[in-house]
């Protein structure tokens, strides 16, 4: 049997496993009001807001620790395997939180599931790279992080729906149900790479792997390892790994701030409930689908006219944090809370504009055997980073005002610019040091 557009059906699993990840890990934060009233009715709003960052600290450390762990794992194992493992243990996680009592249990479960749905973001870079020749990465980038942004659209109105028929323990073990469930179609698709699928097309075989970036041909050595894969200190003896890992490490929190905070915002400076923050919560996600299409077609469209994939990334990468600074400062007094989610989906639009193509980067300068490894790298300092705001975030919005937090994220799109144009002066496959 033959599959036309093989690599098509392989990025859709992906993204559907991130839609699948999002709903996971938003379902703590929809339903959080419900949950403290629950486990916390005694305590103020804002000592529940401190216990809910701890949490989501926790949750996030070791997301971080979980990057650096399955960027190894999945250049150890392979995509087929590194995704059933990182899916499969999130899932169960996930299922646990209906048995959590307090902030021990809580933690706990959001650690495991924090250590596992880490490998969903080296290994879809890992299967981006295996998978599409260079001028398609970009694109592919984007329609995976757009499941990022579909699960936020979904996962908000649905858990809040789910809230009139089931508590919320129940919610906690459908949804890791639903992961596991992805496992069946995912372990009988992705049967090989696509050198040696059986169900891909010749055409579709020597599309992708011809259009995958060689060095030289005098460095045949290199090339027969597909690219260039240096040690993990002589990948960090670059400064273009540094730029990568620098500009993720400040870009990343700006998203993790509207993951975290959306529904915790809207209960606490509209007044929301649960079943409220369902109607408006979702609408910034769907500025976040566009921005990762946007990103994504843009950056195709320029390097199938002629440019060069350095040009081309730092254009897409400007544009979406030129996006986010205007708008993030807006959130300063955006008036009524329409007005409110209509400036957060700009604010996402223009971070997944640029995040595709920042993610793209390590593809982009390194051989295949390395992609996972240095997206491990920068996806821990991304998840590191969003571990200082979220710490701050109960400090910086002591009574409800927010404009803090918001300023600082501005801060960071400036610095995510300036990493990318200082550190990495030409994104092209690196070459060893002499």
């Amino acid at each position: 049997m033959k599959l036309k557009g093989l690599r098509w059906w392989v990025i859709a699993l992906i993204a559907l496993a991130t839609i699948i990840n999002y709903i996971d890990r938003q379902s703590l934060g929809v339903l959080w009001p419900e949950i403290a009233m629950d486990l916390y009715p005694d305590s103020s709003d804002d000592e529940r807001k401190e216990i809910y960052a701890l949490i989501s600290v926790i949750f996030v450390f070791s997301y971080a620790f979980g990057q650096a762990i399955f960027g190894k794992i999945f250049d150890w194992v392979g995509t087929r395997l590194g995704f059933a493992l990182s899916i499969g243990v999130w899932s169960i996680a996930t299922a646990l939180h209906a048995l959590a009592r307090g902030v021990l249990s809580f933690g706990i479960f959001r650690a495991i599931l924090g250590v596992a749905e880490a490998g969903n973001w080296p290994g879809a870079a890992k299967g981006n790279a295996e998978w599409f020749p260079s001028k398609e990465r970009a694109l592919a980038q984007g329609l995976f992080n757009s499941g990022a942004a579909i699960g936020g659209i979904i996962s908000i109105p649905l858990i809040a729906y789910l809230t009139i028929h089931f508590n919320w323990q129940m919610i906690f073990i459908l949804v890791g149900l639903t992961g596991l469930a992805w496992l069946i179609p995912w372990m009988v698709l992705v049967k090989a790479p696509p050198k040696s699928h059986p169900w891909i097309t010749e055409e579709e075989r020597q599309y992708i792997l011809s259009g995958q970036k060689k060095l030289d041909p005098d460095e045949v050595a290199q090339a027969e390892e597909e690219g260039y894969n240096p040690t993990t200190k002589q990948l960090l003896s670059h400064k273009e790994s540094w730029g990568v890992i620098i500009a993720s490490a400040v870009i990343d929190p700006i998203w993790w701030l509207f993951v975290f905070w959306i529904p915790i915002y809207l209960f606490e400076v509209y007044g929301m409930d649960v079943k409220t923050i369902g109607i408006y919560g979702w609408v910034p996600y769907v500025g976040a689908m566009f921005g990762a299409w946007f990103g994504g077609l843009l950056a195709q469209n320029r390097i199938k006219v002629g440019w060069t994939v350095d040009k081309t990334r730092k254009l897409v990468i400007t544009l979406g944090c030129l996006i986010m600074l205007p708008s993030l400062l807006a959130m300063a007094n955006p008036g009524t809370p329409v007005n409110a989610v209509l400036i957060m989906a700009v604010i996402l639009f223009g971070f997944q504009t640029a995040i595709g193509n920042v993610q793209t980067l390590p593809s982009d300068m390194f051989g295949k055997k390395t992609v996972g490894t240095l997206s491990g790298f920068s996806g821990m300092a991304a998840k590191l980073g969003a571990v200082g705001l979220t710490s701050l975030v109960p400090w910086l919005t002591s009574g409800g005002n927010y404009t803090p937090a918001f300023v600082i994220g501005a801060t960071l799109a400036v610095i995510a610019m300036a990493s990318i144009w200082i550190l990495c002066p030409k994104i092209e496959p690196l070459k060893p040091k002499n």
